[in-house]
């Protein structure tokens, strides 16, 4: 009897039930939306194997113990709070499957990220990967050819300079000799991605996309949505970061961009304007003695706003290491609930996808938000006299229930000034560029 028993007891702690955790305070449902693992895997404890998408963010559930793991649910599917996804069989030993060595260096995306002028090269993508198969050049490369560039990280560029740069020898002649009536011809080469098939794709929408999109619709319905505009010369700001730059990221290990400015300047016009960090809660109107600045940056997984928590607090420094933060973590679908909750203003750059002009939506329960936009070098008057300058549009959207139209006004008024005169953001003073930047 004892034996039996004994058995019965082991047999049940080798097999051990892996069920998916609350996320946070009203959420019941989950979805299945990558296994990291494959079905008969041996796992380690701790190790992450699955990422779940609520409607509020994409966490990752990490196995309990370590084993052969048996995937119990299909990716894609929708499963209740509290669901058995997987189970694990203890009594398995293994090694688990080495994980690719990420080599690539990470960027801040979206927002994180400095803007560049025109005539300079563009940001890294949003995976934080180099854009390795464009160039000034119209090259033709074969499919095969160009998946070995990216798996190599290989640019075009890199190429055709190699090729440039290249001691053309006797082979090499005698191979053109051989191949030149080939190039020569005309080539049906297709310029479109697109194959001409009449196929119809349904892609079932991720938890955190409909949770986005009840929330698009609903400010746009509750809400007395208006938008102003204004524009900045954005000089005073670059020449700042082309004389300080090296100095700030040798002392505080971070680039000086631009949205460090901008925080910066937000709150210090919110002394001035404070209804503009102000919510509505009912018949009730919420002021905040802080501001939290939520930050819009674009994920893998989708639109992420990680906040930055008593923003008026923080100097320069602070602020871009604290973007940076968040901006990797974003990219790694790391983010918290907690990392994300909560925000008094909300600032979106569209300006690092190209755009000119925007009418960003409120990120309620807030009630304004800051677009930022592309830099562009444009005329302007100065003096009297017209001179070029890299100007950047911004748009405020805020709701008129709450602002009035003389306060948003004003408030992005300051927000321009503060930026066209940096030196000012010190609680309006007069104070040294090198004091703001705490060189």
């Amino acid at each position: 009897m004892h034996t039996k028993y004994s058995r019965h007891f082991k047999y049940l702690t080798m097999k051990v039930e892996i069920k998916v955790p609350s996320p946070g305070e009203s959420i019941n449902e989950v979805q299945i939306a990558t296994w990291l693992v494959e079905n008969g895997e041996y796992v380690e404890r701790d190790q992450d194997i699955v990422e779940v998408d609520s409607d509020k963010a994409t966490l990752t559930i990490p196995a309990t113990e370590s084993g052969e793991i048996e995937l119990k649910v299909e990716e894609g599917e929708t499963i209740e709070v509290g669901t058995v996804i997987a189970v694990v069989d203890t009594s398995v030993k293994g090694t688990p499957k080495k994980k690719e060595e990420k080599t690539d260096e990470l960027q801040p995306v979206s927002t994180g990220g400095s803007q560049q002028p025109s005539n300079e090269l563009p940001p890294a993508s949003v995976d934080g990967k180099k854009e390795n198969t464009s160039s000034k050049y119209d090259a033709t490369v074969s499919p095969l050819a160009r998946k070995l560039m990216e798996e190599e990280n290989i640019s075009e560029t890199e190429l055709i300079e190699f090729f440039k740069n290249y001691r053309i020898g006797k082979k090499d002649v005698e191979f053109f000799e051989e191949h030149k009536s080939e190039v020569s011809k005309p080539q049906n080469i297709q310029s479109s991605t697109w194959t001409g098939g009449r196929e119809i794709n349904h892609n079932k929408m991720t938890m955190l996309r409909k949770k986005l999109s009840q929330r698009l619709v609903s400010v746009k319905n509750e809400t007395a949505m208006l938008t102003t505009f204004n524009e900045v010369n954005m000089s005073p700001i670059m020449e700042i970061r082309k004389k300080y730059k090296e100095i700030f990221k040798e002392k505080y290990s971070v680039g000086l961009g631009f949205m460090s400015f901008f925080t910066k300047a937000i709150t210090e016009a919110m002394a001035h304007f404070p209804a503009i960090n102000s919510q509505l809660d009912g018949d009730e109107i919420i002021g905040f003695n802080y501001v939290d600045i939520a930050i819009a940056v674009s994920a893998p997984k989708g639109l992420m706003v990680p906040v930055i928590r008593n923003a008026e607090m923080l100097s320069l420094a602070e602020i871009e290491k604290e973007i940076k933060r968040l901006a990797t973590k974003a990219r790694d679908g790391k983010l918290t609930l907690d990392e994300m909750q909560g925000g008094t203003f909300t600032i979106t750059n569209g300006g690092v996808f190209g755009s000119m002009l925007s009418t960003p939506i409120i990120n309620p329960p807030q009630s304004a938000i800051l677009g930022m936009h592309n830099i562009v070098e444009r005329p302007i008057a100065i003096n009297g006299k017209v001179e070029i300058h890299p100007i950047m549009y911004l748009a405020m959207s805020y709701d008129h229930r709450i602002i009035d139209g003389s306060t948003s006004v004003g408030f992005l008024v300051k927000v321009k000034e503060m930026l066209e005169n940096p030196e000012r953001m010190m609680f309006g003073g007069n104070s040294a560029v090198e004091t703001l930047l705490g060189i």
